[in-house]
């Protein structure tokens, strides 16, 4: 069968390597793709929220099967676009996407069916948002209501911040028209842990677990970014996370979805607080993480392709799924001054040192061929480096031993990925 991956990160990378295992797959496409997919898949030149222009492609190319990597086009309805013409598709519709695409919508409906959640309220004026605030307790947590790359949410330790927090959302605007609405919640404190999971708006069966790094620098520092690494599984989510939260966290949302006439299909991803209080949903999101996606799909045994049309058939109660029992962790290689400015067009090299190395993947993110056919930097996140080994602890080192095999001008990471491995 033919196949098309709809992204151009290193979550769509990791799809991409998945897809290529499957014994049914015989053709790979991806729109538009970077230069590391380019190795599995004939890319395509067209944007992910180019609708009408995959939907021709898809068609005048025979492709059995469209796979949606990113959240803005499912936010934006190209599943529903792909539908409507008879094609077969991966990926929540529009009006169930708005699980990401709203986070007013996903705390109104958590609130609605008892799902454990922070306290909020959402405001859409900022004089309301202000006089709010001016009442709550410190530190308070604030989120612009649409997508923001992962960044527009704010930790604000007083009430200056908070007031300033505000401006920037509402008024500044510096999220875009994400920040139309804000939530205002309730700071928790806790691990954090991710679960993906796959639904066909029925059943759910849920993924590996695994924790992300969203701060920019060392000691969870600096800004917030579209996440610097990742480790999976996680040591805290324990068994006795695991039983609260299929009690009420995630067939509860599947069904909430489906009460709501949103019936969604595709990958749910749980952002988890473990509180003193039980674990609570910090946010959700309607596709993979990235790069949560570069440490849970390379220990997937199954065929993916099966698990995906189950979810679109209806019938993934049939699938049983199966990870390794190893450990990945991924440490992000980024650009210099990521996520505000940094130099794209930077020469890589040294990829060729993960040739035939089993344990070990080279997921791009932001890369591309330069006029002369060579690969150069093309975004703030370069690189997923990730390893696999018997533990956390020998995933970890060898995942920073093999980001010293690659190599460009403005290179930077983080150098505590992983840290809380120590602490479990």
């Amino acid at each position: 069968m033919k196949v098309l991956i709809v992204g151009s990160g290193g979550r769509e990378h990791a799809i991409a390597t998945a897809v290529a295992k499957s014994k049914r797959v015989d053709k790979i496409y991806c729109a538009p793709g970077n230069a590391g997919i380019a190795s599995l898949a004939e890319c395509v030149n067209i944007g992910a929220m180019e609708f009408d222009k995959l939907v021709a492609f898809a068609k005048e190319n025979a492709i059995d099967f469209t796979i949606i990597g990113m959240d803005d086009p499912l936010v934006g309805g190209v599943v529903d676009a792909f539908e409507a013409e008879g094609l077969k598709v991966f990926g929540p519709r529009k009006n169930a996407a708005i699980l990401e695409g709203s986070k007013a919508f996903s705390k109104d409906l958590m609130k609605k069916y008892n799902i454990p959640t922070a306290a909020y309220e959402n405001f859409d004026d900022p004089q309301k948002a202000i006089e709010y605030l001016k009442t709550a307790k410190m530190p308070i947590v604030l989120k612009a209501d649409g997508l923001a790359l992962g960044k527009g949410v704010l930790i604000c330790n007083t009430l200056e911040e908070a007031l300033a927090g505000v401006k920037e959302i509402m008024e500044d605007k510096k999220f875009g028209t994400a920040g139309n609405t804000m939530v205002v919640e309730e700071f928790m404190t806790g691990r954090e842990v991710s679960v993906l999971s796959f639904t066909d708006g029925k059943s759910i069966q849920i993924m590996s677990s695994a924790q992300d790094h969203k701060r920019a620098k060392d000691g969870d520092e600096g800004l917030n970014t579209g996440g610097m690494g990742t480790f999976s599984p996680s040591p805290f989510y324990t068994k006795e996370v695991d039983a609260f939260c299929k009690a009420h966290i995630y067939q509860a949302t599947v069904d909430a979805m489906a009460k709501e006439g949103r019936p969604f299909t595709g990958v749910i991803f749980f952002g988890l607080m473990i509180t003193e209080d039980g674990p609570k949903v910090l946010e959700y999101n309607a596709r993979f993480g990235d790069p949560e996606a570069q440490v849970v799909l390379p220990r997937l045994k199954n065929d993916i392709i099966d698990v995906m049309e189950a979810c679109v058939d209806g019938t993934l109660d049939s699938i049983q799924l199966e990870f390794e029992d190893r450990a990945n962790v991924c440490v992000i290689l980024a650009s210099d001054g990521y996520p505000l400015a940094y130099e794209k067009g930077l020469p890589i090299s040294g990829l060729e040192n993960f040739d035939g190395k089993d344990d070990y993947f080279c997921f791009h993110a932001g890369t591309k061929f330069d006029e002369n056919g060579k690969i150069v930097t093309n975004g703030g996140r370069v690189l997923g480096i990730t390893a696999t080994g018997e533990d956390l602890k020998d995933a970890r080192a060898k995942a920073y031993a093999a980001t010293e095999w690659v190599q460009f001008a403005n290179k930077y990471m983080r150098h505590d990925i992983g840290k809380a491995i120590d602490e479990a």
